[in-house]
């Protein structure tokens, strides 16, 4: 078989990896696996059949011949570990349908083609996450993004074993998620954007859709609903639950420079600006409000985890704050979820115990957020670490990129956003007590799908590899990642993804 060797192109790079025979890919290649594994073998086929043509042959429960591509159960070192050996065909062996799918994703890595047609690279690989938690954030709240739109993103980030979307369902500027009882939080809440794009929501169907579009692709779903600040949107629906907005010197400047409308009290709110909303502490019909909210949002979601903000209160009394996330925090606990909260709950001291905090700071803690963030790793909990000027999706590439902003000490390149370890961002937090990585993607100036693909791509994957991937790995390096990240470009072109071309990156000849 005269196929070339080239370095392979895996991101995030595996634990280790072997050379081996390379597998020619035909029509009469067979995918064989067993009942339990069939979802995985049925996406991998249609994976398979949209980027090379070849309608492969999906049979479950017989036994595989040469030259078959096989998913089998058996001992795969973790849960969501596997084997992927390439030879007399390719065998792909997991201790469950997670890491099956996993190595599926390993091997759409391996596709190549030369003058003969599709092949699969050959490779031994054993492989295994570092971090259980390998998140990312999408923001439908500051602009809205259909079904079809989320599921897209999922798509396109599962292919870098992300396992977790967090969806920012509620903000300032719009309520994005229908609960029973409070029709005008989507109503009116639901109807504006950002900019005063138009706005949108989802039903109870649509959000079971997301959930189950993720959960076939072995993601869990984290909504979160934001409090006690970023709540104009119930102003604009149930007025009677919130506070009139607090102005900050900082937030009528932005509103100067950007040319952008302050707030009022009952209006729809399409601005930037952060820190001026409150919902009213203390208050009994609000409390009522709060926890039916949550504990309607907890019965809807299968996963374990359930956000409740916390970020940016700075219109809440800090006294009220602490008691608000406590109080939050308490009623999600209550449904079985475990409550997540931004670092600056960790301040409260009053958060349930185990809630699992979400580090938003820089690379070097600014004063007081490393005790934020300990305080939920002492409570029982355990951290995420999200660095805003290397983790956060939405800075701009450099000062030449029009689309993203800057004030997270950014413009941050797909260098910067590689060159971090988790284990090193918050003192005294050693790499056990990390829950994982998530890079959030905020989207006041995302607008389209086009403008998430810009950011996402080529970043993400190098923040994937840096919550999969052992931080001491032989390809752990900026070298290595610039190179594999290249040759990628082809499958998200081939898949209508408009990624930036960054000048970071030896991109191939179009």
């Amino acid at each position: 078989m005269s196929i070339g060797v080239a370095p392979l192109p895996l991101i995030p790079f595996p634990v280790s990896v072997a050379d081996a025979p390379p597998v020619r890919l035909t029509e009469a290649t067979r995918i064989v696996t067993g009942e339990v594994t069939r979802g995985e073998a049925f996406l991998l086929a249609a994976a398979i059949a949209e980027r090379t043509g070849l309608d492969m042959e999906l049979v479950i429960g017989v036994s595989p011949e040469p030259g078959d591509i096989v998913l089998a159960l058996g001992p795969g070192g973790s849960d969501e570990g596997y084997t992927l050996r390439t030879g007399d065909g390719v065998l792909i062996q997991a201790e469950t349908p997670r890491g099956a799918y996993w190595a599926s994703q390993t091997l759409r890595q391996l596709l190549a083609r030369d003058a003969e047609g599709w092949f699969v690279r050959g490779a031994d690989i054993t492989d295994r996450p570092r971090f259980a938690y390998r998140g990312v954030m999408l923001d439908v709240a500051r602009h809205f993004f259909s079904v079809a739109e989320v599921c897209r993103f999922i798509d396109g980030v599962s292919a870098y074993k992300i396992n977790v979307l967090h969806l920012h369902l509620t903000d300032d500027q719009g309520w994005r998620i229908e609960l029973e009882g409070w029709p005008k939080l989507t109503e009116l809440g639901g109807r504006t954007a950002a900019l005063g794009d138009e706005g949108g929501f989802y039903t109870a169907e649509d959000y079971a859709e997301i959930i189950a579009y993720a959960a076939a692709r072995h993601m869990t779903v984290v909504p979160e609903i934001d409090t006690p600040g970023h709540t104009h949107a119930i102003t604009v629906a149930y007025p009677e639950f919130t506070e009139q907005p607090v102005m900050n010197d900082h937030l009528e400047s932005d509103a100067a420079r950007l040319n952008q409308a302050l707030p009022v009290f009952g209006e729809p709110y399409v601005g930037w600006g952060v820190g001026f909303s409150s919902v009213k502490v203390g208050d009994a019909a609000t409390d009522a409000f709060i926890a039916d909210v949550f504990t309607q949002v907890a019965a809807m979601t299968p996963g374990p985890w359930v956000h409740l903000g916390g970020d940016e209160c700075l219109g809440t009394d800090p006294a009220d704050f602490a008691a608000f996330v406590a109080t939050a925090s308490a009623a999600i606990a209550a449904t079985g979820k475990t409550p997540v909260a931004w670092h600056e709950a960790g301040r409260s001291g009053a958060l349930a115990a185990g809630t699992v905090g979400q580090y938003w700071g820089f690379r070097t803690p600014q004063a007081g957020v490393a005790d934020a963030a300990r305080t939920f790793v002492d409570g029982g909990g355990s951290l995420i670490i999200s660095p805003a000027d290397v983790a956060y999706l939405d800075m701009k590439y450099d000062a030449s990129t029009e689309l993203g902003l800057t004030w997270a000490d950014g413009p941050t390149s797909v260098e910067e956003s590689y060159a971090w370890d988790p284990a090193d961002i918050v003192p005294g937090v050693d790499e056990a007590q990390i829950l994982g990585v998530e890079a959030p993607l905020w989207t006041e100036s995302v607008r389209t799908p086009a403008d998430i693909d810009f950011l996402t791509y080529p970043r993400l994957p190098g923040l994937a590899e840096i919550a999969w991937s052992a931080r001491d790995g032989a390809e752990r390096n900026w070298a290595s990642l610039r190179e594999r990240v290249a040759q990628h470009a082809p499958a998200w072109q081939a898949d209508g993804i408009g990624y930036y071309r960054s000048p970071e990156i030896a991109w191939p000849q179009a």
